[in-house]
């Protein structure tokens, strides 16, 4: 038996259950990683909540650390293969984290280089490699570096690495981010910690956390930073409350890139709203852009790299016992 935390129908923060379950058992090309790390992702409550579809009940997490504890006799050269051996360190991307236990697919398993302890390379895995992808391929060919790009949400979690990414990419960054996660630093310092070249500071919402989108007019501040011009490419995480703040901060021929409903999934809209800018939009899922082992490992290792370059820095909100 195993502990582990089961969501047995979609719901609040109620449906979360922590009990005592079975170990999972390990099919064909899985290995048993033992967790010393579940990641805590937002894209965690849309499984929780429902809002994306899984069958019920389901062990919640989708990313974790731990070391291989066991491999079937049958894959072991297909582990060997992979330069992966039981007693490794890994990372991974795959359902079920929260728990003791977690089977994984031998070609999601990504080795922690020497020098990376666990709970910086987990940090590195799903919002790393979400940012990695959104950075570097969604918008290739749309957006060069010495383009503007708007990143919103960039005092924490994947905003703040997709905003570091795109400097190392070479693009200009506006980024937004709520008042509170600024905390005593000057605007000035919070856009060089954050990675930006301007940064767009929002009043939280009376009571909340999360940043109010209409007490700044975001629209006006970006047109104001790039001459008129408006951004190449919008990253947006938060969905419905600035889908339309996005469309309006657009360069002609730029790309919305929508790949979060943090504040609600966006709603349809008409494609004419396209036509101003002769724009692009897009909403990309991280699975599609890791698809297979080899692409998986070259986007994992070009962030490691910078993490041991110190070219990326990694900071880690909050560690809680597993």
């Amino acid at each position: 038996m195993m502990k582990a935390v089961v969501v047995e129908s979609p719901g609040g923060i109620e449906a979360l259950k922590y009990g005592d379950i079975e170990v999972p058992s390990i099919s064909s090309g899985q290995v048993l990683v033992k967790n010393e790390f579940a990641g805590l992702n937002f894209i965690d409550t849309y499984h929780r909540s429902g809002l994306y579809k899984r069958d019920y009940p389901i062990v919640l997490g989708q990313e974790g650390g731990g070391t291989i504890s066991k491999v079937n006799d049958e894959d072991k050269s297909k582990l060997a293969e992979a330069g992966l051996k039981v007693g490794d360190r890994v990372v991974y991307g795959a359902f079920g984290s929260y728990a003791e236990y977690t089977a994984v697919p031998i070609a999601k398993l990504v080795p922690i280089p020497d020098g990376i302890g666990m709970e910086t390379a987990l940090a590195c895995t799903v919002q790393g490699l979400t940012a990695h992808y959104l950075s570097s391929s969604v918008g290739s060919g749309v957006a060069r570096p010495g383009d503007w790009v708007l990143v919103y949400s960039v005092g924490s979690g994947t905003g703040q690495w997709t905003s570091k990414m795109c400097k190392l990419r070479g693009y200009k960054v506006i980024g937004t981010t709520s008042r509170n996660k600024i905390e005593e630093l000057s605007e000035a310092d919070a856009a060089a910690d954050f990675g930006c070249d301007h940064l767009i500071v929002l009043e939280n919402v009376q009571g909340k956390s999360y940043a109010d989108y209409e007490s700044t007019d975001i629209v006006s501040r970006v047109k104001e930073i790039t001459d008129n011009r408006g951004c190449k490419m919008i990253i947006d995480g938060v969905g419905k409350s600035t889908y339309q703040i996005s469309l309006e901060c657009l360069a002609k021929r730029g790309i919305f890139v929508s790949f979060g409903n943090a504040s609600g999934a966006v709603p349809a809209f008409p494609v004419l709203k396209l036509t101003p800018q002769s724009a692009y939009v897009t909403r990309p899922k991280l699975n599609d852009y890791v698809a297979t082992r080899e692409e998986l490992l070259e986007r994992a290792g070009e962030v490691f790299d910078w993490v041991k370059k110190g070219e990326l820095k990694i900071s880690v909100d909050k560690t809680f016992n597993l």
